[in-house]
């Protein structure tokens, strides 16, 4: 199982990046656990200096922006 968190306060951005993730590993078919991170000190943790962030097992794979569905399921799969 993968582990894959959404990094963001919550903004409108944040949660979009939110929604395409989860529909890109229905797509994929494949098991997978997602955590949203919204305190800050966690985020900066990562060095992230900017939202939304995508982690896939500890590694960030996405910082500000949010891509399609099909672009995140090839950084997911």
């Amino acid at each position: 199982m993968k582990k894959l968190q959404i990094l963001g306060t919550g903004c409108p951005k944040c949660t979009k990046l939110a929604e395409q993730t989860e529909a890109a590993a229905r797509q994929l078919g494949i098991e997978v656990e997602i955590e949203k991170v919204t305190d800050i000190n966690r985020i900066v943790d990562f060095r992230v200096l900017m939202t939304p962030a995508l982690v896939v097992d500890g590694r960030v794979v996405l910082v500000g922006k949010v891509p399609g569905i099909d672009a995140i399921a090839k950084l997911i799969a």
